[in-house]
C-alpha cells in the first residue's frame, strides 16, 4: 500500500514537473503578502499580558507573557517578557499540533498537549513557569483537552476510546502517578469534554451527540466533589450551559432547543439548576437562530444568525439591548472570549471576502467599536480594488441558495475563471473569510465563490436539517444549482469553473462530479469522505457510530440504499470526468487515506477521458493537512498551480 501511495505521489510530481517554477513562484508570492514577523494582540489576565509572536522562517508562533502595564495599556515590555512555549523547538522539523494551552489560575503552571503525528492523539505536559521544568503526564490515548480547577493543582483531561471518540474524563492531581475517572459515556454517539464556565466559578462536562446533550457541573473550587446533572438527557434535546451574572446574581445561562429548533436562552439559580427551574430569558424565534451566548460581568452577548449572516446582539446589565452595525454586506463575525470576566469590553473578530481580519474592541455599555488590530497584507494591496457580492440561486425545489463572491472589480462583467467552494454538512457555516493566498487567484482574474448549500448552518438549524439524513441530496442539488446560476449569469464558463471542498465537502465534490461532470472544468477534493457507504458500515472505524445522526445507519436496509444512491465511490461510472486533484493525509483519523486512494483508483479504471487525475498523500499529516504555516502555503501553491495548468493559465 505504501508503495502504491508513493507511486501516486511520484506520478503527481512527474505530471506537474513543468510547473515547479510556478509552484515556487506562487509560494513566494503568497508568503510575501504575510507579515512573517508579527505580534498578536496581547490579552490581559491578572498581572500579565499573554501574547504570541511569529518570526520569519519559523513554522509556528511562540507563546509569551510579560507584566501587565500599570497604565492599563497593551504595551509589551520585551525586556521583561517570558517565553512560555516554543513549538518550533518541540516540532523538530516534523508535524506538530498544539492542543490545549492552559495557564493555571495562579499563573504558575502551563498545561499543554501535543499531537506529533496528525492522528489527533495527544501527549499531556505541565510546565512549571518559574523553574521551566516540564513534566510529561503518563497517560495514553488522550484527546488533548486539559482543564484546570481553581486550586491550580488539579487537571481534568479526556480519553479516547478504540473508535477515537472522547468517552471519559479523568481528574489528575499534580504529583500523583495515576488519575481518577469522573465521567464515562458508553454511548458511541456521544462526545465528552470538560470546560471552565465563563465565570471561572464552575466546571462543566458536556456529553453531546449530533442531536442530544447532557451536562454535569461542579464548583471549580471543589475539584474532589460530586458532579451534578443539570438536565438528564432526553432524545433530541440539546442544551449548552454557561455560568455568569444575571441581574446581579450568579446564575446558570442555558441555550436550549426545548422550545424550538432555533434555540432559546434560559436562566436558573445555582441552588436550583435543574431543568424544571429554568426561566426563559430570550424566547425562541422561528426566523432567527440563537447560535451562541458569551458572558461576562457587564453583559450577555448573543450570536444570532439571520438571513444567512451572523448578527451580534448585546444585552448590557441594566441597559436596553442593541445590535452591532457593520460595514459589509457579507462577512464573518464572532466573539473572541479572550478577556477577563470582569472586563468592560469584549473583542470581536470581523472579516469579509475583501477585508482582512480585524480584532475589534466593543465597549459593552454603549456599543462603541474600535479596531485594535487588522491582519496586515504586505506589499501593494487596495481593498477597494476587490468587490464582494451576494447573489442567489434557485434549487430544484424552489429554495433560494445564497452565493458569496469576490473578485477584482475588472473581473466582473465578463466570463472569468471561477473557483467555487462548498461544504454542506454538520451545520457548519461557511461565513465569508479573507485569504492572503486567494489574492494570487484574484489578481490573475479569478472570481472566488462560496455556495452556502443546505446541510451547512448558514441559514440556521432548519437549513442544516434540510441537508442531512434523507435530505442529503439537497446538498448536491444546491451546489449544482449554484454552478448553473454562475454560468447563467455570465460569471464564468464550464471549462473555466473549478470546484473544491474538503472532508464532507470532498463528499460533495465527488457526488456532483458523478451527477454533472460536464459542468466543471477542474476539481479539488481534500481529505475527501468519498467512501461513505463502506465507512459507515464499519462500526470499528473512528467516529462511525457518532455519524449515524448525520448520515444514517446503513445497517438499516432503507438507509443503505439511500446512502448507496449518492456515495461518490459507489457511483463512479463510465463517463468523462474533469481534471481532478485529490489530497489525503496518511495519519488522518477522521477520513482515512484509503478513501481517496480507492476512489482515484476506481476513477482511473472506469472513466472514459484521459484528463489529469492526481492523488497526493501527505505522509506527515492528518485531517488538517500539514501543520506548519510555510508547509500549508506550499500545499495551497500546489492546488493553485494545478488549476492554472488545467485552465491553460500557467
Amino acid at each position: 500500500m505504501l508503495a502504491y501511495l508513493k507511486a501516486e505521489n511520484a506520478y503527481l510530481e512527474e505530471q506537474l514537473a513543468d510547473q515547479a517554477e510556478l509552484r515556487e513562484a506562487l509560494f513566494q508570492e503568497i508568503k510575501s503578502r504575510i507579515r512573517e514577523t508579527d505580534l498578536s494582540l496581547p490579552s490581559p489576565w491578572g498581572p500579565w499580558l499573554y501574547y504570541q509572536r511569529t518570526t520569519a522562517g519559523d513554522e509556528y508562533p511562540r507563546h509569551y507573557r510579560c507584566p501587565r502595564p500599570l497604565d492599563g495599556s497593551l504595551t509589551v515590555d520585551e525586556s521583561a517578557e517570558q517565553l512560555l512555549l516554543d513549538p518550533n523547538e518541540l516540532a523538530g522539523g516534523g508535524f506538530l499540533s498544539l492542543g490545549a494551552f492552559s495557564v493555571s489560575q495562579d499563573h504558575s503552571k502551563l498545561a499543554y498537549s501535543l499531537d506529533r503525528e496528525g492522528d489527533e492523539i495527544y501527549r499531556l505536559y505541565v510546565k512549571d513557569l518559574a523553574s521551566g521544568e516540564v513534566t510529561e503526564l503518563p497517560f495514553d490515548n488522550c484527546d488533548g483537552s486539559m482543564t484546570w480547577a481553581n486550586d491550580s493543582q488539579t487537571l481534568f483531561y479526556g480519553e479516547l476510546d478504540d473508535t477515537h471518540r472522547p468517552h471519559k474524563v479523568y481528574r489528575h492531581r499534580l504529583g500523583d502517578t495515576d488519575s481518577s475517572e469522573v465521567y464515562h459515556d458508553p454511548d458511541g454517539r456521544f462526545f465528552v469534554h470538560c470546560y471552565r464556565a465563563s465565570s471561572d466559578r464552575q466546571l462543566v462536562i458536556l456529553s453531546h451527540s449530533k442531536t442530544t446533550s447532557e451536562a454535569w457541573v461542579l464548583s471549580a473550587d471543589q475539584p474532589e466533589g460530586s458532579w451534578t446533572c443539570l438536565a438528564p438527557r432526553q432524545e433530541d434535546h440539546e442544551y449548552f450551559p454557561d455560568h455568569g451574572l444575571y441581574e446581579g446574581q450568579w446564575r446558570w445561562l442555558i441555550r436550549s432547543n426545548q422550545a424550538g429548533i432555533n434555540f432559546a436562552l434560559y436562566h436558573a439559580s445555582e441552588a436550583e439548576p435543574g431543568r424544571e427551574h429554568w426561566q426563559e430569558l430570550v424566547p425562541h424565534d422561528d426566523a432567527v437562530m440563537l447560535e451562541d451566548v458569551s458572558l461576562n460581568a457587564e453583559a450577555i452577548t448573543l450570536t444570532l444568525r439571520e438571513s444567512g449572516l451572523p448578527v451580534i446582539e448585546v444585552r448590557p446589565q441594566g441597559v436596553q439591548p442593541y445590535r452591532l452595525q457593520l460595514p459589509d454586506a457579507a462577512y464573518s463575525l464572532h466573539v473572541q472570549n479572550s478577556l477577563e470576566f470582569t472586563s468592560t469590553v469584549i473583542r470581536l473578530r470581523y472579516e469579509a471576502l475583501n477585508r482582512p481580519a480585524q480584532i475589534r474592541q466593543l465597549t459593552l455599555a454603549d456599543g462603541t467599536q474600535e479596531v485594535l488590530k487588522e491582519t496586515p497584507v504586505e506589499g501593494p494591496f487596495d481593498a477597494d480594488a476587490y468587490e464582494s457580492r451576494r447573489i442567489w440561486a434557485t434549487a430544484q425545489d424552489g429554495t433560494q441558495i445564497p452565493i458569496s463572491l469576490v473578485g477584482r472589480r475588472d473581473s466582473f462583467g465578463k466570463p472569468a475563471p471561477l473557483y467555487l467552494y462548498g461544504y454542506g454538512a454538520y451545520g457548519h457555516s461557511l461565513d465569508p473569510w479573507f485569504s492572503h493566498a486567494r489574492l494570487s487567484l484574484l489578481d490573475r482574474g479569478f472570481v472566488f465563490a462560496i455556495a452556502h448549500v443546505r446541510g451547512g448552518g448558514d441559514l440556521g438549524e432548519a437549513w442544516y436539517r434540510a441537508g442531512k439524513l434523507e435530505h442529503k441530496p439537497n446538498t448536491f442539488n444546491d451546489f449544482i444549482a449554484c454552478a448553473e446560476q454562475l454560468l447563467a449569469d455570465g460569471y464564468t464558463t464550464s471549462p473555466r469553473l473549478a470546484i473544491s471542498g474538503g472532508s464532507a465537502g470532498g463528499l460533495l465534490i465527488g457526488a456532483v462530479l458523478n451527477l454533472r461532470p460536464e459542468l466543471f472544468g477542474a476539481a479539488i477534493a481534500e481529505v475527501p469522505f468519498v467512501d461513505v457507504l463502506n465507512t459507515m458500515l464499519n462500526a470499528d472505524l473512528p467516529l462511525t457510530v457518532t455519524e449515524y445522526d448525520e448520515w444514517g445507519d446503513p445497517n438499516q436496509p432503507e438507509v443503505h440504499e439511500r446512502i448507496k444512491a449518492y456515495a461518490p465511490y459507489e457511483n463512479v461510472r463510465a463517463q468523462a470526468y474533469p481534471p481532478l486533484l485529490a489530497v489525503a493525509g496518511y495519519n488522518d483519523s477522521r477520513v482515512q487515506y484509503w478513501e481517496a486512494a480507492k476512489w482515484v483508483a476506481k476513477l482511473r479504471a472506469t472513466r472514459t477521458d484521459d484528463n489529469l487525475l492526481l492523488l497526493k498523500t501527505e505522509f506527515g499529516a492528518g485531517h488538517g493537512g500539514m501543520s506548519g504555516r510555510y508547509q500549508a502555503l506550499k500545499d495551497v501553491a500546489l492546488e493553485y498551480a494545478f488549476v492554472l495548468k488545467v485552465f491553460g493559465m500557467a
